[in-house]
């Protein structure tokens, strides 16, 4: 990863696109060479005149007006950028249609682990919330959750991995510096993400106010960076199926979360599974499709083997999915009074948690 030098500086250009930078990559061999360039040489190097003309009247502004202040954002947020040249790129990103030029970066990309793309609803329902936590709970620590930092299922997401310790990015569609976040409520999530082994990550510089273009957008770089995408809860219109799109597009898997047809966020995931999402009941089915271990099924083989044959008996019911406390008395042969006690010593120790309404999972 490169900090604010010569090097990436060209990236910086509105108009540079992948195809460009790939363009000068091939005619100068080094990204060192290419802000030394000529007009000249641009032109030979494939770009048209009106381009080339916009980007050397941009360069000498950038040079004299914005480079400084770029600077001193990049030393202070310790701000990194990877270009689409670089090594350490992601790979799963660099294979999409259309890869960003460079990508800035808070925290540590961990480009060596499986990632898995989490996404819903802004406004999420309880189910929502449920669904996410105990999803996200359940599966493999290795493996990194990508969202987008927004208001409802992404920032469930988030704060879930974090609770849980496991890794997590955010994916901006604007800067990625302190001011400009977004949205500025989760601002303090950002930073515990960061301070947690994560990661914010964004194509557009620091310094870029995000809008009704760049949200849509940078979707593609969530279902870019991951091997499958994750659908929660989605409207008709929700940018969840726009991420979902992208996923199919560059031929990455796509889970759906079963909905009430009578929720408004049901529409999306129901349209999705209708056209061939892989259904998901438990971590189970993630597990499987992207070899990984469901630590669900890990935590409860080991409990069963330390317990009471009456928190055996309970845990097997469990079996790692939401049960009320009724249908662990009427299915157990205990009574109420030992159902009831077992699982508080259980919830003491760590084992279950309460969902709420008497409603009970394995814990992680």
């Amino acid at each position: 990863m490169e900090g604010l030098t010569k090097e990436i500086w060209p990236v910086f250009f509105p108009k540079m696109t992948c195809k460009r930078y790939q363009e000068l990559l091939a005619f100068f061999d080094s990204p060192k060479n290419i802000w030394e360039g000529t007009e000249n040489d641009f032109l030979k190097a494939g770009w048209k005149k009106e381009i080339i003309e916009n980007f050397f009247v941009w360069k000498k502004d950038f040079i004299l007006k914005q480079k400084d202040d770029y600077e001193k954002i990049f030393f202070r947020d310790e701000i990194s950028c990877l270009t689409y040249d670089n090594q350490a790129y992601p790979k799963n990103l660099k294979n999409i249609f259309d890869p960003p030029t460079c990508i800035f970066i808070r925290g540590t990309l961990a480009i060596d682990k499986i990632f898995l793309a989490v996404v819903g609803s802004r406004k999420n329902t309880f189910y929502g919330r449920q669904i996410t936590e105990k999803l996200i709970t359940e599966l493999d620590n290795n493996l990194v959750i990508v969202s987008g930092l927004a208001f409802g299922i992404d920032s469930i997401a988030h704060q879930t991995c974090l609770k849980n310790k496991k890794s997590t990015i955010a994916v901006l569609g604007g800067g990625i510096n302190t001011e400009n976040i977004y949205p500025k409520e989760h601002h303090n999530l950002a930073i515990e993400i960061i301070n947690n082994g994560g990661a914010l990550i964004s194509e557009y510089p620091p310094l870029t106010e995000p809008n009704s273009f760049t949200f849509p957008k940078r979707n593609r770089i969530i279902a870019g960076l991951c091997e499958a995408v994750l659908v929660i809860e989605a409207t008709q219109k929700s940018g969840a199926l726009i991420t979902a799109e992208c996923a199919l597009q560059n031929g990455r898997e796509v889970f759906a979360v079963p909905q009430n047809i009578n929720s408004e966020n049901s529409y999306g995931v129901n349209e999705l599974l209708k056209n061939g999402a892989a259904l998901v009941n438990s971590t189970a089915d993630i597990s499987s499709v992207l070899n990984l271990q469901n630590t669900a099924d890990c935590v409860k083989n080991k409990i069963i083997q330390t317990t009471n044959e009456q928190e055996k008996i309970i845990l097997k019911l469990l079996d790692g999915q939401g049960v009320h406390i009724d249908f662990l008395i009427k299915n157990s042969g205990l009574n109420s009074q030992i159902v009831n006690s077992t699982l508080a010593f259980m919830e003491l120790k760590g084992w279950i948690k309460n969902l709420g309404n008497m409603t009970y999972i394995l814990n992680n």
